[in-house]
């Protein structure tokens, strides 16, 4: 664990340098395309300034001189599995984005959505003896948090500190120069596999890049696609990518629990290959052009030519039914949507105070997806996209880039980790299981 933490610190070290040299790239790296930004910083906002704890601050800082996207190779459910195409994949589309903005990039901060990420809720608290709460404090009460065993063949993506409080007073965002008794902290831990996020900084250093940070999709969407209020009051994003979908749950500015569902856009296009018999590009096509969730008289007088290119004439002069192609689309939308229903309830999501659901991600865009989404979830539901951030192309604002805008925000202004503060080694975290977001009716 040692290592992690020092892995860590030399990424943000890395992105400091990056930062002052006045430029990175960022990288999304997904299941049906990898997208690369390039941003260029104006130096007013470098690491953590005089800023609060974990603070997000807005997106000054830097604009969008680069951008490009590419087809995603070698990766499925938001893990690399072939190497060597992923690295040439990585490779044109970082290559397009520095031809772009007519410069060379060296470090890179990279954001998946594999690995099975699992969520902590983690307290701890000090005796302070009515001292001054210094920066030491802080990292000493940090790191006397209990930390999970959460096993030997995973790795600490995200662990912030999402509340503070002294004495009575609850609910602070930075403690440092108050007076009081008893400092305690509540922590978001966010795991993942350790052999994904390996593949990944591998493939990346095959690229001749140097890693500046890492970061979960569904943290990173959340950030560009929830506004301020939502992340303040509670709110979830849920982010519907080709391999995967991600979910994250926000209140107070914070992440508090992150997930991912192995399911998304990809299988959608699968299940209407196989159940028109049409080859997977011509799916994608249909589904993008005519697809949808909900049907209506209308659609069964809607034909589709699904054609083929066979070259049996019968054959690929065929055509389906727009109901059709929405019976074979809805059952699996709804799946998704289910299982995303079952990891909101096992967060707890129904304990915050408001309850909004934003939905991003290219998957988002099937017409009538809203509608079926606040069925199946019960809650207020709207479709998000990304913030406008400077620099980016019209092709870049939809909500396929929810996670690329968000890591680009998360760049200029990460929020305080862990490692972002000097660890007594020897009071380096211990471990004992917690529940994920139990704190809530505590604190809130």
């Amino acid at each position: 664990m040692m290592n992690l933490y020092q892995t860590q610190r030399s990424m943000r070290n890395m992105r400091r340098a990056a930062m002052q040299r006045g430029v990175v790239a960022i990288l999304d790296v997904g299941s049906s395309k990898i997208a690369c930004l390039v941003l260029r910083f104006d130096g007013s906002t470098l690491g953590r300034d005089e800023g609060e704890i974990g603070s997000l601050a807005g997106q000054s800082g830097f604009r969008v001189i680069g951008a490009a996207t590419t087809r995603s190779r070698g990766v499925r459910f938001g893990e690399i599995t072939a190497m060597q195409e992923t690295e040439s994949a990585i490779r044109t589309a970082l290559q397009s984005a520095q031809r772009m903005a007519n410069m060379r990039v060296d470090h890179v901060i990279a954001c998946f959505s594999g690995g099975a990420p699992r969520s902590y809720g983690l307290d701890a608290r000090i005796d302070m003896n009515g001292e001054m709460v210094s920066e030491q404090d802080v990292a000493r009460v940090m790191a006397s948090c209990d930390v999970p065993d959460y096993g030997d063949t995973r790795e600490v993506l995200h662990a912030q500190p999402v509340n503070f409080a002294l004495d009575h007073r609850s609910g602070l965002s930075d403690p440092r120069g108050q007076l009081g008794h008893t400092l305690s902290v509540d922590m978001h831990m966010l795991t993942a596999d350790a052999l994904v996020i390996q593949h990944l900084a591998h493939c990346i250093k095959r690229c001749d890049l140097e890693l500046a940070g890492v970061a979960s999709s569904a943290y990173v969407s959340g950030i560009s696609t929830l506004v301020e209020d939502e992340q303040e009051l509670g709110s979830a994003c849920i982010d519907l990518g080709g391999g995967t979908t991600s979910l994250s749950i926000f209140i107070k500015k914070h992440m508090i629990y992150a997930d991912t569902v192995r399911m998304g856009g990809d299988h959608v296009t699968s299940d209407i290959s196989m159940g028109l018999q049409i080859p997977t590009a011509n799916a994608e096509r249909i589904k993008t052009l005519y697809g949808g969730v909900k049907a209506t008289g209308m659609d069964d007088r809607e034909m589709i030519e699904i054609g083929g290119d066979t070259g049996d004439f019968e054959h690929d002069r065929r055509t389906a039914s727009r109901a059709e192609l929405i019976g074979i689309m809805r059952p699996r939308v709804e799946e998704i949507l289910e299982e995303v229903r079952a990891r909101l309830d096992a967060a707890g999501f129904e304990h915050l105070p408001s309850q909004q659901i934003v939905l991003t991600g290219g998957g988002s865009q099937i017409p009538g997806l809203d509608g079926l989404a606040s069925k199946i979830l019960g809650q207020q539901v709207r479709l998000g996209r990304p913030l406008r951030v400077h620099g980016l192309p019209q092709a870049a604002t939809g909500p396929g880039f929810a996670s690329a805008v968000g890591l680009s925000l998360f760049a200029a202004h990460p929020q305080d980790e862990w490692w972002d503060f000097d660890m007594p080694s020897d009071r380096y975290p211990h471990r004992s299981l917690k529940r994920a977001v139990r704190w809530f009716r505590d604190n809130w």
